[in-house]
């Protein structure tokens, strides 16, 4: 087989995924705290068709070995996690990270994950839980009797009830990664950790290196939908020419087969 249909192939393959990262990203366009991805690519091994030679004497130039390339494979898919703009709500349980760290939820399994989607809401007892029924950890629970929240800055969240009085009914604990890009997507805009990413760092909004929470705003998707379309042309013609390589190939392999007939 000629080896350009194979290097070919790798290449059509490689870009195939690049379009279905891109397409994710562009399907997450409007989803809250979302991170875009982008697939890295690595060259194949090489074939050595000839090593280093040294023209004339121990003294001359010496020309550098002679290698051709066999492909293109993916080496990862990278989860770019660059802040998102702000979309003002007024609603008193969205929250939103302006920096780093991730908002806690207890999964029902016991273990920890973490988001960047602060549309919070109240289970029936008046815990603080996610848009999918995971409550935040540590826990929250809103007074039944109260009439309004307040989250500051610093995670402070003080209830207010009627007559004026004021309580403060607990604070908001964060966590923040070492590689955040190492943490493990599961869905519902959570992750999970993992040994890339490193052991999660807990604290709150504001201090170790937390960034602050902005009630009332969520954090939109860091997708950018004209740079996700020129990748997405670019993808595209990257395949075209990759299987035009291909077509070139065969007809080569076609006009040495027909000339031992």
């Amino acid at each position: 087989m000629n080896p350009a249909l194979r290097t070919s192939a790798t290449g059509m393959s490689a870009q195939q995924t690049r379009t279905e990262v891109i397409a994710n990203n562009l399907a997450n366009v409007n989803t809250t705290g979302f991170k875009r991805s982008r697939a890295h690519f690595v060259d194949l091994m090489y074939q050595q068709v000839q090593g280093p030679a040294t023209l004339g004497g121990p003294e001359a130039g010496e020309l550098p070995a002679i290698q051709v390339g066999r492909g293109v494979r993916l080496a990862a898919v990278e989860r770019l996690h660059t802040q998102g703009a702000f979309e003002q709500t007024g609603r008193a349980l969205d929250l939103a990270i302006e920096g780093e760290g991730f908002f806690q939820v207890q999964m029902p399994g016991g273990k920890l994950a973490y988001t960047r989607d602060g549309s919070f809401t109240l289970s029936e007892d008046g815990s603080v839980t996610t848009q999918g029924g995971y409550p935040v950890s540590p826990a929250l629970t809103v007074p039944d009797d109260a009439t309004g929240i307040t989250v500051g800055r610093g995670g402070v969240v003080t209830a207010q009830f009627s007559g004026g009085e004021s309580r403060e009914i607990g604070r908001i604990e964060m966590a923040r990664f070492a590689n955040p890009a190492g943490l493990l997507a599961v869905g519902e805009n959570l992750y999970t950790e993992t040994p890339a990413a490193g052991a999660p760092i807990a604290g709150f909004p504001q201090e170790d290196g937390m960034g602050a929470v902005q009630q009332g705003a969520l954090e939109t998707s860091n997708v950018e939908i004209v740079q996700e379309m020129v990748d997405m042309i670019t993808s595209m013609r990257a395949y075209e020419i990759n299987s035009k390589a291909i077509k070139n190939a065969e007809e080569m392999s076609e006009i040495a087969n027909n000339m031992v007939r």
